[in-house]
């Protein structure tokens, strides 16, 4: 059977917002994965339209879609258009999970959840010609679970082809977190056996590794015996932790022994009864700046996530957070708008008061506010968004956030990784129209390091 697995592209890589490197840095490892659960005697292509064009003139037995909220639009057009020339379409992914009945009627069949077990049992009923129209997850089993198909992706085309994940989901509940809505009703959290994860570890070349885990800290134990494997492996990687899981013991100082170097924090908001409004209860105030130090002490960047647009925040939530942000020496912030996702609870408790103000999904980007916020105005929301990203990325800023730190490899660190990220766009788009960013991997290592 010929395969194609099609991620499209996010409705925010069309935008004025467009950063090339941006959405290009890791592959669709999720397509991968699935792809690896095909029989070996099937033709096989993964597309990533970030990166690449889908071809649309072709004629595959089977096209798998992943959605996420801002590219179904997209990813309904080209279903709609394989469906239209007798093509089979399967559609999964998070928006799909969480709105499946309208993510069929563009598909033949919709896959709710992980798909580990549930593509399988599918591939089996459509070679048989009786496959369903949904499929659920059932119950899920990382065990046996092969590796992803590497070699069907362009790695060449990725800054970090080298990205992996050992757990899925999170054992929090936060509101407002588009996971929650892929798990909704069930487990919210699996992982790999150590075996495993050493592994693929071991399957990717290179020193530089990206866990895109939701939490890397969140089985503690598990946690704690890979950085035990890892240390001595000379690697340096990045991923996601909480604020709790730097202060609870010494697993932050294994991790850093293994090669951990940059760590993506959810702060989300600097004021204490936002953070109560979330069910964010890992994530006190109060004990952001001992966490920070802690990282700074050991020589672990941060990209620190700022959410604005919770209902405790005033106009002043832009300013305030992005110069707190600065003096505190974080390296990177991604902001965000609060965008309620729709299976959130968030996204029912605003629809219930009558608070969301639009279902054009393409809006939900975290760019743009879709709903009532009792007092910032959509166009305050936007402004101050836009600003806050402006100001924080300022050289003079850069420099007084690099300065925050004790030791001088830090600061150095700092305004190199800060200033080449957001500082050198032409560089970046010329090195990736040109293909050159494998090239620039060793670059990447060097700053970590």
């Amino acid at each position: 059977m010929k395969i194609k697995f099609i991620l499209p592209a996010l409705e925010e890589a069309k935008s004025p917002f467009w950063r090339p490197i941006k959405y290009s840095l890791f592959p669709p490892l999720g397509l991968a994965t699935l792809a690896s659960l095909c029989d070996e005697s099937d033709e096989i292509e993964i597309v990533d339209e970030h990166i690449q064009e889908v071809i649309l003139d072709d004629e595959p037995d089977l096209v798998c879609i992943e959605t996420y909220i801002t590219n179904s639009h997209r990813a309904y057009k080209i279903a709609d258009h394989y469906r239209s020339n007798g093509i089979k379409v399967a559609i999964g992914g998070v928006h799909a999970t969480s709105m499946p009945t309208e993510a069929k009627m563009h598909a033949d069949t919709v896959l709710i959840g992980l798909g580990e077990s549930s593509f399988p049992k599918f591939l089996k009923d459509l070679r048989e010609g009786k496959e369903l129209d949904y499929y659920n997850q059932g119950a899920v089993s990382f065990d046996y679970l092969p590796l992803p198909r590497r070699d069907l992706i362009k790695s060449e085309k990725y800054l970090v082809p080298n990205s992996m994940v050992f757990s899925r989901g999170c054992p929090n509940r936060c509101s407002f977190c588009y996971i929650s809505s892929f798990y909704k009703g069930g487990k919210s959290f699996y992982t790999y056996k150590i075996d495993r994860i050493l592994e693929e570890i071991d399957s990717m070349k290179g020193r530089h590794l990206y866990f895109l885990d939701d939490n890397l800290f969140a089985d503690k134990k598990l946690s704690r015996e890979l950085f035990r494997e890892m240390k001595g492996m000379n690697k340096f990687f990045q991923g996601a932790i909480t604020v709790d899981s730097v202060l609870d013991d010494d697993t932050i100082e294994l991790a850093y022994e293994a090669g951990f170097r940059s760590a993506f924090i959810g702060f989300e908001s600097i004021n204490q009864d936002n953070i109560r409004l979330t069910n964010k209860r890992s994530n006190l105030v109060d004990n952001y700046r001992r966490a920070i130090k802690r990282l700074d002490q050991l020589g672990i960047m941060i990209n620190g996530s700022f959410i604005f647009g919770l209902d405790k925040d005033n106009l002043d939530v832009f300013d305030r957070t992005t110069q707190w942000a600065i003096n505190s020496g974080i390296t990177t912030a991604t902001n965000h708008i609060l965008t309620p996702y729709p299976g959130t609870a968030l996204f029912e408790k605003m629809k219930e008061e009558g608070r969301i103000l639009t279902e054009e999904w393409k809006l939900y980007d975290t760019r743009h506010l879709v709903f009532s916020h009792p007092k910032i105005s959509k166009e305050q929301m936007e402004v101050g968004y836009k600003r806050a990203y402006n100001n924080f990325y300022k050289w003079g800023n850069i420099i007084k956030s690099s300065s925050e730190h004790e030791h001088l490899k830090m600061k150095l660190k700092h305004f190199t990784y800060a200033g080449a990220w957001k500082k050198f766009e032409p560089v970046w788009n010329f090195i990736i129209k040109n293909e050159q960013l494998s090239k620039t991997r060793s670059a990447l290592v060097k700053t970590l390091k």
